[in-house]
């Protein structure tokens, strides 16, 4: 516990000698968002990085987000503490496959995931998070829209706007999509008072056995407030850290095998310190892909 009380003033010390801002998504290790300046998801970390006055933007999380970061706050030097810590979802799109997505639809605007990299981001109308989707969706005015790349988060969406036509992008988070209807089925005969609480990154299948939908810093908000005094939390682990923090006194289970994403777990408090100290790895967009995915990210940002 010393070691992690001195590493953790040795990161507060370097944030604020590089006038460092720090911030950490909710599915970090506890001890990194314990670090953090900000905890967040996407759209509440993708705020953050816009507003923020500090020279440098230190982002525990993966490559798509210091990259939104990076987009949001050109005149800021971003550093992602592990440079390996990438996202399966966003991979499975790129930016010729979007384009030629986009041919077979002329005219149908495209919703991207925030989840995405910054090319696939410049050839998109708007993007979104899990918390805005359905508000982005509806905020076009259009009869039919192109989601990519999540298919679990547009299929959800569908349910919610069912005026509108979604077109999904056949890509998933493994992490989400491991978990399968049997190990919620276990986890709600183990604890049967517990209120279920499922990402809609989950497939169908497991949503419709949850009794709330929600984003990661939905499921903060709704913990917090809920009568209820235990929860299944069907989505990654790290969000339990945060959930107990919200909402002390309550009970929270996973199911098992506990959902874990790798890539978020690579980020340690020693890269932290070493990526606030050193500044490196730096995230770089070139400008003309920043100023094409600027307007589909301030668009997101923008939407309540």
């Amino acid at each position: 516990m010393d070691h992690l009380e001195d590493l953790t003033r040795e990161v507060r010390d370097l944030v604020a000698a590089n006038r460092a801002v720090l911030l950490a998504h909710n599915y970090q290790r506890p001890e990194v968002q314990d670090a953090a300046d900000f905890v967040g998801d996407s759209l509440g970390l993708s705020r953050q990085a816009a507003a923020t006055d500090a020279e440098v933007i230190v982002f525990a999380g993966v490559h798509f987000m210091a990259e939104t970061a990076k987009i949001l706050a050109p005149g800021k030097r971003v550093v992602l503490p592990e440079e390996h810590a990438g996202c399966p979802m966003s991979d499975m799109i790129t930016a010729e496959k979007l384009s030629a997505w986009k041919a077979q639809y002329p005219g149908v605007p495209v919703v991207m995931y925030v989840n995405s990299s910054a090319e696939v981001k410049a050839h998109s109308d708007i993007c979104c998070t899990s918390a805005n989707a359905p508000a982005v969706v509806r905020s076009l005015g259009a009869k039919r829209v192109l989601f990519g790349p999540d298919r679990n988060l547009a299929h959800w969406v569908a349910e919610k706007v069912p005026e509108v036509e979604i077109v999904a992008w056949n890509g998933f988070c493994p992490t989400h999509e491991r978990i399968t209807p049997e190990i919620v089925l276990a986890a709600m005969d183990e604890f049967p008072r517990a209120e279920v609480m499922a990402h809609p990154e989950c497939r169908a299948e497991v949503r419709a056995l949850a009794d709330v939908i929600l984003s990661t810093s939905q499921m903060l908000r709704y913990a917090a407030e809920s009568q209820a005094s235990e929860f299944i939390v069907v989505t990654e682990c790290g969000l339990l850290h945060a959930l107990q923090k919200a909402a002390p006194g309550k009970r929270f289970y996973q199911p098992t095998p506990e959902p874990v994403c790798p890539n978020m777990k690579l980020t340690t408090l020693e890269k932290v310190r070493d990526a606030a100290r050193d500044l490196v790895p730096e995230v770089v967009v070139p400008e003309d892909i920043r100023l094409a995915a600027l307007a589909a990210v301030e668009r997101m940002v923008a939407i309540d």
